[in-house]
């Protein structure tokens, strides 16, 4: 199995960078993790406010969470309240329910990490997310 190290990480954000600029995006924060929820590498783009290191590591997290993108969490959360609450009081509150989250799958489908970012809109996030995780060869798990 791959391994998600830092230099796909940082791959991962230049390309995920460079489809926000051709998309002319909001500054953007991206966090890229492993499998096991450590963090490999983040970035923030000038302009980026104070909080969105913690918003994309919340919605890299919360993939890993779930087994799965954050969109199956924005969903789950307008049909099943109760259990997005229960499971971010379980994580401490580190989940952000919002597209944006999206897992990292090798060929094998197998679980390499994940990459949260946030900035401009969820669904413009997980665009930039998807180019990011496209551009390492990598396959994308929104939920």
């Amino acid at each position: 199995m791959r391994k998600l190290n830092l230099s796909t990480a940082q791959q991962i954000i230049s390309a995920a960078f460079e489809k926000a600029e051709a998309l002319g995006l909001k500054p953007l924060t991206v966090a890229v993790m492993d499998d096991g929820g450590h963090l490999v590498a983040l970035a923030r783009q000038d302009g980026s406010s104070i909080l969105r290191p913690q918003i994309a590591c919340g919605k890299a997290f919360g993939a890993l969470a779930v087994g799965t993108g954050t969109r199956f969490l924005n969903t789950a959360a307008e049909v099943r309240p109760h259990f997005v609450q229960a499971l971010n009081g379980v994580a401490g509150g580190a989940i952000v329910p919002v597209p944006g989250g999206v897992l990292v799958r090798d060929g094998a489908g197998e679980v390499l990490g994940a990459v949260g970012i946030t900035g401009d809109t969820s669904d413009n996030d997980e665009a930039a997310a998807l180019a990011g995780i496209a551009s390492v060869g990598l396959e994308a798990d929104c939920g």
